[in-house]
């Protein structure tokens, strides 16, 4: 018994020896290949470092900066201003977007460029910086969608601009704008002949918002509307 089990241990050693022995031989022929793949991942890593560190993130401050006085001039309600001559040597948003392709501030500076074309009407072109906005931080989706609902409601496409305050209404849960742009889909449903789907935000409105400022007057639009479904 005692020599069956020393056979089974030189065995086991053996078989040991012979796979150390296989990975130096693999190892020893395929060297070059292996520190190549090795040397490209540490290439990778350093090159995504010293983009973030050393070019992404130098632009991105720059692009914060230069955004001061074109928000300056949104707020200030000059929109033109805003979008290509802020002043003080500062970029407008167009320039912003052009300049700083990829960069947090380029991306919100295609949403107040899309207010401002929203404002000045030119709602084809507020509609295409809009579009091209992804909602992050402090902008959050219901304003794109609100937003071109307004910018279609403008061109007139109303089906499109109802599809929008509906979507708007219907993302996430805010206490200001869900009822702000539930009213503006109850009053469009209502122009467009839809009384009963005008009812149903109204209604809406009242139960689940009731302090909001919508809610103040809702009363009124829905005696409005049962009045002229009866």
């Amino acid at each position: 018994m005692a020599t069956r089990k020393k056979q089974q241990q030189d065995d086991t050693l053996i078989d040991i020896s012979k796979a150390g022995g296989q990975a130096k031989d693999y190892f020893a022929r395929n060297q070059k290949l292996i520190v190549g793949i090795v040397g490209g991942i540490a290439l990778l890593i350093g090159g995504y470092f010293a983009y973030t560190t050393l070019y992404k993130a130098p632009k991105e401050q720059k692009a914060i900066e230069q955004m001061y006085m074109a928000e300056f001039q949104f707020g200030n309600d000059s929109f033109q201003l805003a979008l290509d001559n802020p002043g003080g040597g500062f970029d407008g948003f167009l320039a912003i977007i052009d300049k700083y392709s990829g960069t947090k501030s380029a991306n919100l500076a295609k949403y107040y460029a899309g207010i401002c074309y929203l404002n000045l009407r030119k709602p084809d072109e507020a509609i295409k910086y809009l579009n091209d906005f992804s909602p992050k931080g402090k902008i959050i989706p219901i304003m794109k969608y609100g937003a071109l609902g307004d910018a279609y409601s403008e061109k007139e496409d109303y089906e499109k601009a109802l599809s929008l305050y509906e979507k708007a209404s219907k993302t996430g849960d805010d206490e200001i704008l869900t009822p702000y742009y539930l009213k503006k889909l109850g009053m469009l449903q209502e122009r467009q002949g839809n009384k009963k789907a005008g009812l149903q935000a109204y209604e809406q409105i009242k139960e689940k918002y009731p302090s909001s400022v919508e809610a103040t007057a809702i009363d009124k639009y829905i005696a409005r509307v049962n009045a002229s479904i009866e």
